[in-house]
């Protein structure tokens, strides 16, 4: 239940333990209740968006399709998701009609336009929709089962810090996905394509940068698809039991290349 459907109750839309047990005591000093929404940010904070955010508004995910963002964060039913930079709630949507028992997805944008939208377009009974600072979280260490952000990493001003938290409200066990741009690997292409996307307020990502610092943050089963100009990166993080395969694994290969 969202704010924009008729006689919505505030309550029901926290529990069972749908946000109030994932938010930092501090980040609820500022809350607001707007027209299906939640805002973190209060009215002071205006988002000043890059040309290619606001084409974004309105633009389709046809080139992504919904069954494919589900299968990258591998849902089962009753996970807790953030889709993160979610924009008018598209995949938001999508993953709600997929959970079930106490399942249910958190929608971030640091946008009230792309929320409004998201609110009169997308809602649904295990929806929130949620204006937060996606370079500080408001949410706890490890909230989330599975984490993703599709489209829109590229586009925010600090992506690698996005992806810091994204990896820190992250469970273990629990799945990333992150859909974002690519470059070719030619110098020109690459020099070409970073200035005019620079001028259109984007970061063109190179095949290795979001694989190397999903590695180096220690998740495992990292996987990726390039696709013309998008790159889609998976990864989990380790669990204990994860992690002792993995180094049994590791320990079994170096006894192996040293018979």
């Amino acid at each position: 239940m969202t704010a924009q459907q008729p006689g919505a109750d505030w309550d029901a839309m926290w529990s069972p333990a749908l946000a109030r047990g994932l938010i930092r005591h501090e980040a609820l000093r500022s809350l607001r209740h707007c027209d299906g929404y939640i805002d973190l940010l209060g009215p002071d904070h205006k988002s000043r968006p890059t040309f290619a955010q606001r084409v974004r508004l309105h633009a389709t995910s046809a080139s992504f399709s919904g069954a494919r963002a589900v299968n990258a964060v591998r849902l089962t039913g009753g996970q807790r998701v953030l889709d993160l930079a979610c924009g008018p709630g598209d995949y938001t949507r999508v993953f709600a009609d997929r959970l079930t028992g106490d399942g249910f997805v958190i929608g971030v944008d640091d946008s009230d336009r792309m929320l409004q939208r998201a609110a009169l377009i997308n809602s649904h009974a295990r929806v929130v929709y949620m204006r937060a600072d996606t370079l500080e979280l408001p949410f706890g260490d490890g909230a989330f089962d599975a984490v993703c952000c599709f489209g829109a990493l590229h586009l925010l001003p600090e992506p690698l810090g996005v992806l810091r938290e994204m990896l820190r409200v992250l469970a273990p066990l629990g799945r990333i996905a992150v859909l974002t741009s690519y470059c070719h690997e030619s110098a020109l292409t690459h020099k070409v394509l970073a200035v005019g996307a620079t001028m259109c307020g984007v970061h063109v990502f190179d095949r290795t940068s979001v694989p190397a610092f999903f590695a180096a943050a220690g998740l495992a089963g990292i996987e990726q698809e390039l696709h013309g100009m998008t790159q889609l990166v998976t990864a989990f993080r380790p669990g204990p039991t994860s992690v002792a395969a993995i180094s049994s694994a590791a320990a079994r290969r170096m006894l192996r290349s040293h018979l």
